[in-house]
């Protein structure tokens, strides 16, 4: 099993200095040989800073060199042209494979800032991947619902993308089974849902005949001090850490963190997606290099 890293682009620094700690981050990560590197979406956050993630990725592939990249687009929100063109120009910034990340969620706040209808988002996400996967490809697509007639680009990555898909429902994984998608399990996801729904999905690969792939998402805090990386994560559980329980974060020294993680490993997880609590800059970081230990542990 495989750790990544999925940089917050969350801050409530100075917008410098916010921006100097994400690189730091994937600083740390690409020191620390993890294995992916993805940043979120985000939009009209009024009580906290939040950069943009495909100026932000551009910026962080200069320190992530060729391992697999890439980032999330919350589709029903976006033009599906506009995120082909972003992502044909990243993927050809970047030497290793790019991974698009999708999902359907958002708040209502969101979509009404960017101009976007929260109705038949379901299928304005469907036709959304279908769109950009054939102007990623090369090929002049139509669309009655975005109102397209033999759009094409002539600017795509020279590498057919990954595809992950976010969801947490029966529904959601069968059609990322159908499109050949890598499932993206919440972070706030139990053993008993990743169980059901993973059975589920390769159930769908099979009988699509396409390849499974299971990413699990997952908050992390680790620190040489197994206690005080506790003590420091339950009192940003008891502040309302992104409305999470202590159960499902993942927190102590290297060797505890790794026997955690092992638990989603023999579920056939194949890549752990981590993410640094933010607590404090100098945690975050140790975080990320720890996880280079936890990532050697869990290959021994």
């Amino acid at each position: 099993m495989e750790i990544g890293i999925s940089l917050s682009s969350t801050t409530r620094m100075r917008p410098s200095d916010g921006a100097r700690h994400l690189v730091a981050r994937a600083r740390a990560a690409a020191g620390a040989e993890l294995a992916t590197l993805s940043i979120g979406d985000g939009h009209a956050h009024a009580d906290v800073g939040y950069m943009q993630n495909v100026p932000a990725l551009g910026r962080l592939l200069a320190e992530w060199r060729d391992r697999p990249a890439g980032c999330l687009f919350l589709l029903p929100m976006w033009p599906p042209v506009l995120v082909a063109e972003q992502v044909g120009t990243l993927a050809a910034m970047h030497d290793g494979q790019f991974i698009v990340q999708t999902g359907i969620g958002g708040s209502p706040a969101a979509y009404a800032a960017l101009g976007a209808s929260t109705e038949r988002r379901v299928a304005r996400f469907n036709e959304c991947v279908r769109v950009v996967d054939r102007l990623l490809t090369g090929d002049a697509v139509d669309s009655e619902m975005f109102g397209l007639e033999g759009v094409s680009l002539g600017f795509v990555p020279e590498r057919r993308v990954e595809w992950w898909m976010g969801t947490m429902n029966a529904a959601g994984v069968d059609r990322a089974a159908k499109f050949g998608a890598a499932w993206y399990a919440a972070p706030g996801a139990d053993v008993d849902e990743i169980r059901a729904l993973d059975e589920r999905y390769r159930s769908a690969c099979e009988q699509n005949g396409t390849s499974p792939g299971v990413m699990l998402r997952r908050d992390v805090l680790v620190l040489r001090d197994g206690r005080r990386a506790r003590e420091l994560a339950d009192a940003a559980i008891a502040r309302g850490y992104r409305g999470m329980s202590g159960e499902q974060v993942v927190v102590g020294d290297p060797a505890a963190v790794a026997d955690r993680l092992r638990t989603f490993g023999d579920l056939g997880v194949d890549q752990i997606v981590a993410r640094t609590m933010g607590v404090d800059p100098a945690v975050d970081l140790e975080t990320i290099e720890l996880l280079g230990e936890v990532r050697r542990l869990l290959a021994a």
